[in-house]
This record gives C-alpha cells, sequence and structure tokens, in this order.
C-alpha cells in the first residue's frame, strides 16, 4: 500500500464517507438500467466489442458531480470522461460500470468501482454491485464487506499451494499470445479455473473464496479499487514482474504470498512477459 502519512484519521474518515456516497448514488442508476430496457448500448471500438452504455454515463456524471461539491480540490480519473487535474496530490479513480459486457447479459458480476490516493496507488477502495446489495472496502484501518444482512471484516486466506488453488479471470483469451502462454503455464498447475467474474473475482479474493486473479490489459480504473480492498485484506497484487500494478496492465492478486510467489515464477518461466 503506498504511503499513508497523508492519510490523518480526519482525512481517511472524509474521504471514506465520500466514497460511500459516491457508491450509494450509483447504485440506483445502476439498477434502473440492470436487466431493463433503454441501456442505449454504443461501441467504443472499431472492429472489436467494447461496450458503453447510458448507466456508465450516467453514473460517473453524478460521482463527478458529488466530488464537485465535496472534494473539489482532488483530481479524477475515469474511465467515460476527460482527466480533470485538481491542487490537493489525490485522485479519485473511477469505473462506473467494471464489466459491461456482463451489465448488458444479465449477470451480476460487474461492479461499481472507486479509489482515492496519491500519484503512487490508492488508499482507500471499493467495490460495490447494486444488484447483490455488497459492498467490499479497503482503507489502511479496515477491510470490510458489507451488506444488508449485515457487516463482517474481509481476509484472504492462506493456500497450500497451486495445486490447492482456484484460478479467476474474466477473458479465456488473456491478452497477446505470449501473455496467453504465460497464463496457461498457471492455468494448468491450479485446482480450478474459472471466467468472466469481473471485478466480482476481486472481491472474491478479498473474502477468502478463491485464491488468485490473473488479467492483462487493464487500465488503472479497473484495477485501483480492487487493488486497495484486496491489499486491506491481507492480499498481495502486482504486475508480473511483481512491480506495483495501480497503473494496469498485466496484474496478478493472490491471497497467499507464497502462492503469488509460486504464480509469479511461472508467469516468467519463459523470460518473454
Amino acid at each position: 500500500m503506498p504511503e499513508t502519512a497523508l492519510l490523518s484519521s480526519a482525512l481517511h474518515d472524509e474521504l471514506l464517507h465520500v466514497a460511500h456516497l459516491l457508491a450509494d448514488a450509483a447504485r440506483p442508476i445502476a439498477l434502473q438500467y440492470f436487466r431493463g430496457a433503454g441501456q442505449d448500448i454504443e461501441n467504443k471500438l472499431d472492429g472489436d466489442f467494447d461496450p458503453v452504455t447510458v448507466a456508465d454515463r450516467l453514473i460517473e456524471r453524478k460521482m463527478r458531480e458529488i466530488l464537485a461539491q465535496h472534494r473539489p480540490q482532488d483530481s479524477i480519473l475515469g474511465e467515460e470522461f476527460a482527466a480533470y487535474e485538481g491542487t490537493s496530490g489525490l485522485t479519485w479513480v473511477l469505473d462506473p460500470i467494471d464489466g459491461t459486457r456482463g451489465f448488458i447479459s444479465g449477470t451480476p458480476t460487474w461492479g461499481v468501482l472507486i479509489a482515492v490516493g496519491p500519484e503512487n496507488g490508492p488508499l482507500i477502495g471499493m467495490i460495490d454491485q447494486p444488484f447483490t446489495g455488497e459492498r467490499f472496502l479497503g482503507t489502511p484501518k479496515q477491510a470490510q464487506w458489507q451488506h444488508p444482512s449485515g457487516e463482517r471484516a474481509l481476509g484472504t486466506r492462506r493456500c497450500g499451494g497451486l495445486q490447492d488453488a482456484i484460478l479467476f479471470t474474466t477473458f479465456p483469451e488473456i491478452g497477446t499470445p505470449l501473455e496467453q502462454a504465460a497464463f496457461n503455464r498457471v492455468r494448468d498447475r491450479v485446482k480450478l479455473t474459472r471466467y468472466g467474474m469481473d471485478c466480482y473475482a476481486y472481491g472474491l479474493l478479498a473474502a477468502g473464496q478463491v485464491d488468485l486473479v490473473i488479467e492483462a490489459g487493464l487500465n488503472a480504473y479497473d484495477i485501483q479499487g480492487p487493488l486497495a480492498v484486496i491489499e486491506a485484506a491481507g492480499g498481495i497484487v502486482t504486475d508480473w514482474q511483481g512491480e506495483p500494478a495501480h497503473k494496469g496492465g498485466q496484474v496478478i492478486a493472490a491471497g497467499d504470498p507464497a502462492l503469488h510467489a509460486a504464480a509469479l515464477a511461472l508467469l516468467q518461466a519463459d523470460g518473454t512477459v
């Protein structure tokens, strides 16, 4: 986790309060369009499929309005609109709907991702799943799962080795051919591999349900919220070289440091990634 000296108790509480405001505002907008009509799907890519919906844009616009009211001095990096440069040294990193493909397909694996921190990574992160009512949050003070039924602490689990591990990723076709080959070396050694979970996989890792998430081609807004949650829960998140992952790209998240090291060695085995 980045240096936390700048995060006083009062500032921690204020930032966490604002993060909850953002997630609370996103929920009704997302639910208005999820499994409903009027999603107004657009494709952001030529020759491939990268969907964006009216819900993505409405949520991010609303979150930016809240930040303009409560934290106008902070920078904003969001998926749907241009970056805003603030003066505080803190940046809010927003993904209004992470997993838009799942969102338009009706699967509850998407989520609203929120993070805030300095340039070297997030201090506070949140994964919110409006349909299930689950909120995973991580800060220097706490890692917590919240739901209308109650709250509990988050904690990653230890794993005996790759042969006992459950691995998640979003796409079976992960990254470039070289990245795919590196991923397959890990896939072939674990107990179980599951696909298509989007950001929900990171929440499950923080909750101690699974052991590894490996992905490539991520943006900063895809990983910063989950990164803060997993690290607060006792896990480790790096790139495939073992370096900080807050800028995106190749990401490996693990609940157990020894398992992380073993998977990382396999990713790097042929020296090409």
